[in-house]
């Protein structure tokens, strides 16, 4: 496998349609998805020459805890569905690359289970508020129990996105996975018999809240006293916003682009979210990521760190756990080439004066052009 590509292709000829088209599927007309991977390629490269990078450090710390990469696991859901090891699969890759792993509620692995298979990692708990907020509040605390670091709070989720290859293939759990950090058969009962559309659209309507608000954020605050990370916030707005709920991290992104079609790449979101919250929150980015370039651009950007989804998939599919290890090698092998190509042997080297906008390189030609 010499790229992120050759994984997808290999995981498109093995998984079955059900599985295949919910991993890779967006909302509506996947506007949004594809411009996610094509947006990174509007931003160029301005390398630094003489500078003694030939084995840079990758290095990072989130929330104060020490990782050996940027380059770390975002919460997708139900991963049994990819390869039997699942979830617990990733957590071991991610144990062996030092790296944070965010674990899905949705997880198709009990999180006890894969707080195992991670022991000595950094792991995080993603979450949604349920309508049932004993239910939410019950998960906090057994991620706590558990080890879990800090909360990922979703919030671009009060309804779910309608993703049309899961209306159209009526998308259900197979019936040997559960939601297996739920107790009760009909918190999972719609994602097993879909009718009519799909089964997690009919799971969300009739679990998940549909108010989330700001005064979401301060409930959770007041039930954990672990990190609190938003994913899901795209603006400045909303990021200065967050700095008024005690939050320590946001993590800039549009689901995967399942959820509103149509909104900014997470790439092009991240500069303005980076300049409203001046270092006040630790930022994060996640959406698009294919090669070590992209990370580059990322970090140059303002993100401490990225977070990657699909690919993971892929790599689980592949190989289980040695699948994903081996994804995250080859985006790790290509960060290096690319610090090294551009002059920075840190991470602390990769500034903003290393990433320019393609629109600022065609407005400089143009203006060549008239003189």
């Amino acid at each position: 496998m010499a790229c992120i590509e050759d994984f997808e292709e290999h995981a498109f000829s093995i998984l079955d349609k059900n599985a295949r088209d919910y991993y890779k599927s967006g909302a509506d007309k996947e506007q949004t998805l594809k411009d996610n991977v094509e947006a990174f390629r509007r931003y160029r490269l301005r390398p630094h020459m003489l500078r003694g990078a030939a084995q840079p450090c990758t290095t990072v710390k989130l929330l104060g805890n020490e990782i050996s990469s940027p380059i770390c696991v975002s919460p997708t859901a139900f991963q049994c569905m990819a390869h039997h090891e699942g979830e617990s699969g990733t957590a071991k890759a991610c144990v062996k690359m030092q790296t944070c792993m965010v674990l899905s509620s949705w997880s198709t692995t009990h999180m006890r289970d894969v707080a195992l298979a991670g022991r000595g990692g950094t792991q995080w708990f993603q979450l949604y508020i349920y309508k049932d907020r004993q239910l939410t509040q019950e998960l906090v605390m057994r991620a706590e129990n558990e080890g879990f670091k800090a909360i990922v709070l979703t919030v671009d989720t009060p309804v779910l996105g309608k993703r049309l290859a899961d209306c159209r293939n009526q998308f259900c759990l197979p019936k040997h996975l559960t939601l297996a950090n739920f107790s009760s058969p009909m918190q999972g009962s719609t994602l097993i018999n879909a009718q009519e559309e799909s089964g997690l659209q009919q799971y969300v309507s009739a679990l998940i809240c549909p108010n989330l608000s700001w005064a979401s954020v301060d409930w959770l605050r007041s039930i954990t006293n672990l990190p609190i990370v938003l994913k899901g916030i795209l603006t400045a707005e909303d990021a200065l916003e967050a700095l008024n709920h005690d939050i320590q991290g946001i993590l800039v992104s549009n689901h995967g682009a399942r959820q509103l079609d149509g909104v900014l790449a997470t790439v092009d979101a991240l500069p303005e979210v980076v300049q409203a919250v001046a270092g006040r929150v630790e930022v994060y980015m996640d959406g698009g990521i294919r090669h070590g370039t992209d990370v580059l651009k990322a970090l140059a950007l303002g993100a401490r760190a990225v977070f990657i989804g699909r690919p993971v998939l892929w790599g689980l599919a592949y190989k289980g756990s040695e699948g994903v290890e081996q994804v995250l090698k080859l985006l790790n092998e290509e960060l290096k080439v690319a610090m090294t190509l551009s002059g920075c042997s840190d991470v602390s080297d990769i500034t903003g004066n290393l990433v320019v906008h393609q629109s600022h390189v065609s407005g400089r030609h143009a203006a060549r052009a008239h003189l």
